[in-house]
């Protein structure tokens, strides 16, 4: 076992060239958000681009089209059921996110399907939220997952739905594994003190992080940073700025912590260029 500390930022977070443009900072498509869960679909996106990526675009329900323009500018939206328009982000998205917020119903499952079809090989994929509960709802969409780099992230009841390890067996990492490499996707087990199976065998804990956390979108919160990570640090390996993004999460949150008794997500998104800033040096 694996412990993530703060070295994994300064490994991770660089200093960007004078020379930038947005194209270099990943270009990320965020499909989540049903008219009843479009605070998930805000939150992923909100912590997207606070944490850095260059170009972002939320597929949601329209209704949500006002308060995604109003709360977030920086984003691009996307109705989730105008299928070629669809097709098109995600034949040119570095990194996707799929789940947060949504229905649990057939046109979800028509997003899935339509998502797994046409998404880029080197396209890395999480999945998060309404996703998962699909995917173990469904057994079939297990069967037409893409074949590229794929990364869940459930909280301990998704897990149990998915894995079928109870939440009291899954201290025991090694039952954890082994489902995880069934399914051949490192796995973001989000709890206390979190942890990252990853598809090499390895596993990566974290060992900061608290109650002050337990509130919702916090999780919606680690996907959009994971998602950051993954498509503007592309100079280290795929699962160094995964753990610097877990850890980032949690990082941020326990120093807020410190004057608040609980951490609300958008105030932890607000506050992670600040955080960013101190391992850009």
């Amino acid at each position: 076992m694996k412990f993530i500390t703060e070295k994994i930022l300064d490994q991770v977070i660089c200093k960007r060239p004078l020379n930038s443009h947005k194209g270099d900072y990943g270009k990320i498509l965020l499909i989540a958000g049903s008219s009843q869960m479009g605070g998930a679909a805000l939150m992923a996106t909100s912590a997207t681009v606070h944490s850095g990526a260059g170009l972002v675009t939320c597929a949601t329900s329209a209704t949500n089209k006002t308060a995604l323009h109003t709360l977030i500018p920086e984003a691009m939206f996307l109705d989730y059921t105008d299928q070629a328009a669809l097709v098109e982000k995600i034949s040119s998205a570095d990194v996707i996110v799929v789940g947060p917020g949504l229905a649990q119903g057939q046109t979800t499952i028509e997003i899935l399907e339509l998502l797994f079809l046409e998404i880029r090989p080197t396209t890395a994929l999480i999945i998060d939220g309404t996703a998962l509960t699909l995917l173990a709802k469904y057994p079939k969409l297990q069967t037409q997952l893409p074949k590229c780099p794929l990364i869940l992230t459930p909280h301990q009841m998704e897990w149990q739905r998915l894995s079928q390890i109870k939440i009291t067996d899954q201290n025991d990492p090694t039952k954890n594994q082994d489902v995880q490499q069934k399914l051949h996707a490192t796995v973001v087990l989000k709890k206390f003190q979190s942890e990252i199976y990853h598809q090499n065998g390895t596993i990566s804990q974290l060992t900061i992080g608290g109650p002050y956390m337990a509130t919702g979108g916090m999780g919606d919160t680690l996907t959009g940073i994971i998602a950051a990570f993954l498509g503007q640090f592309k100079q280290v390996e795929r699962s160094l700025a995964l753990e610097a993004a877990v850890y980032l999460h949690s990082a941020v949150a326990s120093e807020l912590a410190q004057t608040r008794y609980v951490v609300l997500p958008t105030i932890l998104s607000s506050q992670i260029p600040f955080f960013m800033a101190r391992y850009s040096k």
